[in-house]
């Protein structure tokens, strides 16, 4: 479901899930942490290269990209995004249900800024939300793991 950009919004997130209930969940998490952001979404890789081909002009400040996806699954979709000089520049945070080490590891070594463990709690979205907007280093090389309802730094992503 693609959601028009609003020129009232500050910054712009792309989320990328094949999950509605996950996708809804997400963006109210979103508002609830910042009303100003705006929330776009895609249902699996290919949608969302569409949408960031089209709105080359209007790109995400963020992408959150789950792994698990039919048609072009997280890790060849951030492969296609690290691709792309237009979009090299945007922080990708893998947001799945994965906690495999070799996840965190590929998806890193792939160009991610982060790997957060989707929280089975509302709060615990908001939180993982809140972690990245909140931090004034966000960008394409720090890298952010969140597990559970800690949060582990694997290299220079400071989260407070």
């Amino acid at each position: 479901m693609l959601m028009a950009y609003p020129s009232e919004k500050t910054r712009v997130i792309l989320l990328v899930d094949d999950d509605a209930d996950d996708r809804s969940m997400f963006c109210d998490a979103l508002h609830e942490v910042d009303d100003s952001v705006e929330c776009i979404t895609a249902q699996d890789g290919a949608e969302a290269l569409g949408i960031l081909r089209t709105k080359a002009g209007a790109l995400p400040d963020f992408i959150f990209l789950d792994l698990n996806m039919p048609r072009l699954n997280g890790q060849q979709c951030l492969r296609e995004i690290r691709q792309a000089l237009h979009l090299e520049h945007i922080p990708v945070i893998i947001y799945t249900t994965s906690r495999q080490q070799r996840d965190i590891d590929e998806t890193k070594r792939l160009g991610a800024a982060g790997f957060i463990t989707k929280p089975n709690t509302f709060d615990g979205i908001c939180r993982s939300i809140a972690s990245v907007l909140t931090n004034p280093d966000a960008g394409p090389r720090p890298f952010l793991t969140t597990c559970r309802r800690s949060v582990l730094l694997s290299g220079f992503f400071p989260v407070s």
